[in-house]
């Protein structure tokens, strides 16, 4: 039994995923970064010039709560559909909106899947227009166009359909070297018409009889198949059928397009072929069955009509999400350090409670209060503490106020001992850096909040803070592994995640 997942199933789970981020809880998306040491063979394998591929399975979603650092909530305005970007270029060869494209019909560069086509193109002034008709598969020669017309325009030998024009937010958080945003310019959806014909594919043939004739569409149009209905209008010059158009009298043109068309035929022959368009008086005899191996194909749009609504009609059954990592800010995003990995985890809940997190950005490492310091504790280092056997990795050491950050990831020297034993950093014991030698003791003397550089506090119970997401919370959903990438106060990280569906 043959079967196909459709193209509607793909941008049905697209857009689900896109609507899910503006419900109420517990739809709730974070997108996290860590992975402050190096990769290594003997840890997480591959190495920091070839990141090892993330791996699907149990033990590495723990793995990646262990090593995480800080991240950011993904607001609503930082998803959108998406589709392969594909820039307006003079002298290239598009393809055109079809609506039976398939192995049986390919499109003009090969294709046999019209969402994986051509037929759509953005400009350098952001406007993104669709391609109703290509003038036969030829180059597009003319100028770059600019119309913002609700209606069909011809320019480059083409006719185009407006689509939407990208804003500059859009431009900024969305669009990449491979993708682009899509959304509906409401303006053009609301003159869009339900099954409107807006483009034919004509074939010339020969033969027939010079002159201007009408034609009704016949099918399940309002009307079809009669004046009252959608009605072509064709030229034949030198006893061929000139191509489809937009000048009347010398192209072969909707003279009405009609509505309501899920299917749609145009009959050439002396008896349904008409000198007027009221279609009462038919052509002479052999006008039209005089010619021969002509043909005018009624090119059905896409539900609601062309404009109605982009993200269905361009195929966007790709998700961007997009998210700034600004300095440090709010205090929770760590600088001073680098990071090797980016994910997305959904529902993730607040530090010690089953309640799902809400706080725009949350710091995922631990942190001790010191006191009696003496040295400067280095980032990445090994610090150890006395009596426990706690083995961490140090994230930022903030000399001011005396905070020392710190993670533990589940390997022999970066989490957990020589023998694999794991034990968390608790009560006044030295800390002490294996690099750096430097040594501090936990405040355990009070409770104490701490006013960090932007303003935002720090609670530390007996001289200890924890992250302020549960570790292992939630689901991952996205994991990817990059090349080192340093942070520091004066620095911005722009990150785009894209996922098709």
């Amino acid at each position: 039994m043959a079967a196909i997942i459709t193209e509607k199933f793909s941008l049905h789970n697209a857009a689900q995923f896109f609507e899910s981020f503006s419900e109420t809880a517990p739809n709730v998306y974070y997108m996290l970064f860590g992975k402050v040491t190096p990769y290594t063979a003997a840890t997480s394998g591959g190495t920091d010039l070839i990141p090892p591929d993330p791996v699907n399975d149990v033990s590495n979603e723990y793995y990646i709560w262990d090593q995480s650092t800080a991240g950011k909530k993904l607001a609503t305005s930082d998803v959108t559909h998406a589709i392969i970007r594909r820039d307006w270029e003079n002298g290239t060869i598009y393809d055109r909106y079809e609506d039976n494209v398939g192995p049986n019909n390919l499109t003009t560069s090969g294709q046999n899947n019209l969402y994986n086509s051509t037929f759509y193109f953005r400009t350098s002034d952001k406007r993104v227009y669709k391609v109703l008709d290509n003038n036969g598969g030829i180059a597009y020669s003319g100028s770059e166009p600019t119309s913002e017309s609700n209606s069909l325009f011809s320019q480059g030998g083409y006719i185009l359909k407006y689509m939407y024009t990208m804003t500059t937010t859009e431009q900024t958080n969305f669009l990449t070297i491979d993708f682009m945003p899509v959304s509906t310019d409401s303006t053009v959806s609301a003159a869009a018409v339900d099954g409107k014909i807006e483009s034919l594919i004509v074939t010339g043939g020969s033969g027939y009889t010079d002159g201007t004739y009408y034609t009704a569409v016949t099918g399940d149009g309002v009307n079809a198949g009669t004046s009252s209905g959608a009605i072509v209008s064709f030229v034949v010059s030198g006893g061929i059928i000139q191509k489809f158009g937009l000048i009347n009298g010398t192209d072969t043109v909707i003279y009405t397009a009609g509505a309501g068309y899920r299917f749609g035929t145009v009959t050439l022959t002396d008896a349904t072929v008409f000198t007027d368009a009221a279609l009462t008086t038919a052509v002479g005899t052999n006008v039209i069955n005089g010619g021969a191996a002509g043909a005018i194909q009624i090119v059905i749009g896409p539900k609601g009509g062309h404009g109605f609504d982009a993200v269905k009609e361009l195929g966007a059954h790709y998700i961007i999400m997009s998210s700034r990592f600004i300095g440090a800010e709010r205090d929770d995003l760590h600088v001073g350090n680098d990071f090797r990995n980016i994910f997305i985890v959904a529902d993730p809940t607040t530090y010690g409670t089953s309640t799902v997190a809400s706080d725009d950005t949350v710091r995922l490492s631990y942190a001790s209060k010191l006191t009696t310091v003496s040295g400067t504790f280095a980032v990445d280092e090994k610090i150890t503490q006395a009596s426990t056997g706690a083995v961490a990795t140090v994230v930022e050491w903030d000399a001011t106020n005396s905070i020392l950050y710190y993670q533990q990831e589940r390997y022999n020297g970066y989490g957990t001992d020589s023998i694999g034993a794991y034990a968390i950093l608790s009560g006044t014991n030295a800390i002490t850096g294996a690099t750096s030698s430097a040594v501090g003791t936990p405040d355990a003397t009070a409770d104490t909040a701490v006013t960090l550089a932007n303003g935002f506090t720090i609670t530390f119970t007996d001289g200890y803070a924890n992250p302020e997401l549960q570790p292992d919370s939630g689901s991952i959903i996205f994991t990817e592994n990059i090349a080192p990438n340093s942070r520091s106060a004066e620095q911005t990280d722009d990150f785009k995640i894209i996922v098709e569906f």
